[in-house]
């Protein structure tokens, strides 16, 4: 009997501890890790000709594989550092690394404290590295848009106090990206503030409008600029200019049509070699 009850203590111990949910999901980790490790390979696979033909990387072969993975470990740190913060302390810092990513926005605009690299100025030169802040604004926007949400939950549904304060920051964000030009982490940043927004239980109506209105400004925003009309353009037919705006489509669909699903094999790929003859696209999809 002693023995019985001892056994079903235990029991009850187990599934106690076993039945509290976990901080760390394993399940989402270790895909996580693969998708990583996977990357490193096809990083190497793809620069190994570029990097042994360099001057500026030496000659070596494997001067991208070590750069990526010196990324990808001070990546993990950053990540094991800010999985150790409790969500309450992200919570409460989440405005100020808005407003640090701000900052960061209209410091990169400034002349001759941004780099300008083909016509935008999307980087901050700090020393061996170039840091773009609307990668961080990323991140900052979802912060921020959840702390928002939790705090004005109880008026989500009032068009004036529930969605017009965070449409002023988007509009603030998005005049900062669109003039550097970043149009894609602008896409992004908007896509994450309504797609929080609405979770966060935003009036279904005011949502809808909100849609309608923001799809109509980015129709708008790429029809009046030539640049972004002719990548729309290039897009949907990049053999119009297999060499100029559609030549990173046109060859990755070269490349799709040798290797097919599975590729031709690590290191087999004749697309890094850039061998193909000008004016002659079709001798490298035979």
């Amino acid at each position: 009997m002693n023995i019985a009850l001892q056994g079903g203590n235990f029991s009850q111990r187990w599934l106690k501890k076993h039945d509290q949910p976990r901080e760390l999901d394993l399940l989402l980790l270790w895909p996580a890790v693969a998708l990583l490790l996977f990357g490193l390979v096809m990083v190497y696979s793809s620069s190994i000709a570029t990097a042994e033909g360099g001057n500026f990387t030496g000659h070596n072969a494997n001067f991208f594989l070590v750069r990526h993975a010196v990324f990808l470990c001070i990546g993990a740190v950053a990540g094991v550092v800010a999985f150790q913060m409790p969500l309450r302390a992200w919570q409460q810092i989440a405005p100020y690394l808005f407003m640090v990513g701000v900052a960061l926005l209209i410091a990169v605009v400034i002349p001759h404290v941004g780099r300008e690299v083909n016509g935008a100025r999307r980087w901050l030169p700090l020393g061996p590295i170039n840091l773009q802040p609307s990668e961080l604004m990323k991140l900052f926007a979802v912060l921020y848009a959840a702390d928002y949400t939790v705090r004005k939950l109880p008026v989500m549904d009032s068009f004036r106090q529930g969605f017009m304060p965070m449409a002023g920051v988007i509009l603030l964000v998005g005049a900062l990206l669109l003039r550097e030009p970043d149009f894609g982490a602008l896409v992004v940043i908007c896509a994450i503030a309504f797609g929080i927004l609405f979770l966060g239980g935003i009036n279904a109506r005011i949502f809808a409008l909100l849609t309608v209105v923001a799809i109509i400004g980015f129709v708008l925003l790429i029809w009046l600029a030539p640049y972004r009309r002719e990548r729309l353009f290039g897009f949907m037919n990049p053999w119009d200019d297999p060499y100029g705006k559609g030549y990173q489509l046109s060859h990755a669909l070269i490349a799709f049509g040798r290797g097919e699903w599975l590729g031709v094999g690590l290191g087999g790929s004749v697309e890094k070699l850039f061998t193909c003859p000008k004016r002659t696209p079709t001798f490298c999809s035979r």
